[in-house]
């Protein structure tokens, strides 16, 4: 296998994920529509969303 066709993804700034996430978590934007706006996609922005849904979510269960 050869790595001739690498995928360089954008790297963007945990503020920015985190900012990113806060559209669809807190502003009612949906996943399509905050990726839209923001430009980038609808997979990174699905990671970003269940990033941030995960502390809150352990949080809860070890009260």
């Amino acid at each position: 296998m050869t790595n001739e066709k690498q995928h360089n993804r954008p790297k963007y700034s945990l503020e920015f994920r985190q900012d990113a996430a806060k559209l669809v978590l807190e502003k009612g934007y949906s996943q399509q529509q905050a990726a839209d706006h923001l430009g980038v996609s609808l997979s990174a922005m699905g990671r970003w969303v269940r990033a941030e849904r995960k502390p809150s979510a352990t949080d809860a269960t070890m009260k």
